[in-house]
């Protein structure tokens, strides 16, 4: 159709020839890329399935599905301990890629002594104020430096009368619940309920009171439930669509201001506080007005203090806050998982799995705790380091479900780097994905098994045998690594040797394959681990 202007409007025979031409080349130039990609790419060495050398799509649609971290351990089944998981993207399950790519990094090539975090996966959300997990290599040094005194093994246990106090607590509960054998309970929801509350003691001064009322905090579902959308919001970005993610988050909405208002007002309950606290948060606290931290940074730092001790969201997990929009008169929040920290409800609950789907190991652990103690009071975060069977345990489970699974990405610097032995162009996405790396049958000696008397050799007796226990880093390693490794060992230890202790365990027929049948989007969409138990004799009592 045309107008007495002579304009060709949508529609007319001009428009659908631009339309065309337009289509054409959108054509032509996904093409360009694909063949780029594939054939001339400074990746095009390394080893992978043809489409997603070609496309990042495929890592997409699989991370948003929960499955990525399992089809990249097939991946390096297939291919071996290097492959290329995207256009440029690789994933490595050498263990001297650790130190390669999250260690301390010298010499003349780079100003920087670590190797950064790629944004896609860090920044997928803009706006917020950055914390001790997203913040550039000076501030995430100086905020380090602050809050280390309250992750160290003498802070653990000085504050281990709070820790061992919700232990206490854990075991009253279970003890009143368990009928006597006859009721099956959700241990993943029980151990998750302890770590918040003891993390929540530690950073706030009060519990979020899930193991009081035997429930999540109406704050900490929010936060679980976020995991699948966090996965989607990096996928989106992973292929290029940033800008959408933006768009689908610029308006606040009444589920998340209210959730935003439960940690401001715990935070600020905390600053009241009228004596100081030797826990986790003093160190900022004490630094507030000489470092000038405002109440948004201090949120998201003691935000990611709750999961760097307890769920990772982790599992271990970032989340951030998004700052108050003042342009728009309005407060905007949302968090979402990037990378995991170890958490010990992870830990415990993959151990307490593994350990009832194995009864032999289950017995001869018992064996060790019950012939250690003669009471519960005796059980304290000193003595558990003498349960050598107990400690290789929770490492072999650490191995078989690790909770972080994958999305530690790190993006080369200019120049290059030698990454176990091979050379990684500037500008690429790498990774040591844990699933992949822990079960690789070039680090581990069958490695889907069960075994925790791998972790009771030597590190030479050990490789003989063929495992590679440096394979393992569940806290990660280098300046990035978990700040809360004190707390989630003071925590998985005292934990599982008192639920041994104290307990006989039988696992529900509705929980076998529990990990078989989870999704992971990096952390874990845990499903209910429901157990029997029954008090020993000579057990503590309710």
């Amino acid at each position: 159709m045309t107008t007495n202007t002579g304009i060709a409007w949508p529609g007319s025979s001009n428009g659908k020839l631009y339309a065309g031409v337009a289509l054409g080349s959108l054509l032509v130039w996904l093409l360009s890329t694909l063949v780029y990609n594939v054939y001339f790419h400074p990746l095009r060495k390394y080893p992978g399935p043809l489409l997603q050398r070609a496309s990042g799509l495929p890592w997409a649609l699989r991370h948003s599905a929960g499955v990525q971290a399992f089809h990249t351990q097939k991946l390096h089944d297939a291919y071996g301990p290097v492959v290329r998981i995207g256009p440029n993207h690789l994933s490595f399950t050498d263990p001297k890629a650790w130190k390669d790519i999250y260690g301390h990094r010298v010499g003349s090539e780079s100003q920087s002594t670590e190797m950064p975090k790629a944004k896609v996966f860090l920044n997928t959300l803009r706006a917020f104020p950055s914390s001790i997990i997203s913040a550039e290599r000076e501030e995430h040094s100086r905020l380090r430096r602050a809050l280390s005194h309250g992750f160290s093994d003498s802070s653990m246990r000085q504050q281990e009368p709070t820790i061992v106090k919700y232990v206490d607590l854990l075991l009253d509960r279970l003890h009143r619940e368990c009928g006597n054998g006859a009721h099956e309970l959700n241990m993943e929801a029980w151990y998750n309920w302890t770590t918040f509350d003891v993390v929540g003691d530690l950073v706030f001064g009060q519990s979020f009171g899930c193991l009081e009322h035997t429930s999540y905090h109406p704050w900490i579902r929010f936060i679980i439930g976020m995991v699948r959308t966090g996965a989607v919001m990096i996928s989106l970005g992973y292929v290029g669509l940033g800008e959408v993610v933006q768009l689908m988050f610029r308006f606040g909405n009444l589920a998340v201001e209210k959730m935003r208002r439960y940690i401001d007002d715990m935070l600020r309950s905390r600053l009241e506080m009228g004596k100081p606290r030797d826990d986790l948060f003093e160190g900022l606290v004490k630094r507030r007005e000489d470092w000038n931290l405002s109440f948004d940074k201090l949120t998201a730092n003691a935000f990611v203090l709750v999961l760097a001790g307890s769920e990772t969201t982790a599992t271990t997990c970032e989340y951030h806050f998004i700052s108050r929009d003042t342009s728009q008169n309005c407060r905007k929040f949302t968090a979402y998982p990037q990378r995991a920290l170890a958490n010990p409800d992870d830990a415990v609950s993959g151990a307490t799995y593994l350990l009832l789907s194995h009864p032999d190991i289950h017995e001869k652990l018992k064996q060790e705790v019950r012939s250690t103690f003669s009471n519960a009071g005796e059980i304290t975060m000193n003595t558990v380091n003498s349960l050598s069977y107990m400690l290789s345990t929770l490492s072999e489970s650490l191995r078989l479900y690790p909770p972080v699974t994958s999305n530690l990405v790190r993006v080369v610097p200019s120049g290059g780097a030698l990454i176990a032995d091979s050379f990684v162009p500037g500008g690429t996405y790498v990774e040591v994905q844990h699933w992949s790396t822990n079960h690789s049958k070039d680090n581990w000696a069958d490695p889907w098994a069960f075994r925790p008397e791998r972790f009771l050799a030597s590190t030479e007796e050990a490789r003989l045998a063929g495992d590679k226990l440096d394979a393992l880093q569940a806290f990660s390693i280098g300046p990035r690594n978990c700040i809360g490794r004190n707390l989630a060992y003071a925590e998985m230890r005292l934990i599982l040797a008192r639920i041994v202790y104290d307990f006989d365990l039988t696992l529900a027929d509705d929980s076998k394959d529990w990990i078989e049948r989870q999704k992971t989007y990096a952390l874990w969409d845990r499903i209910p681990l429901n157990v029997y138990l029954t008090p020993a004799q000579g057990g503590s009592k309710a």
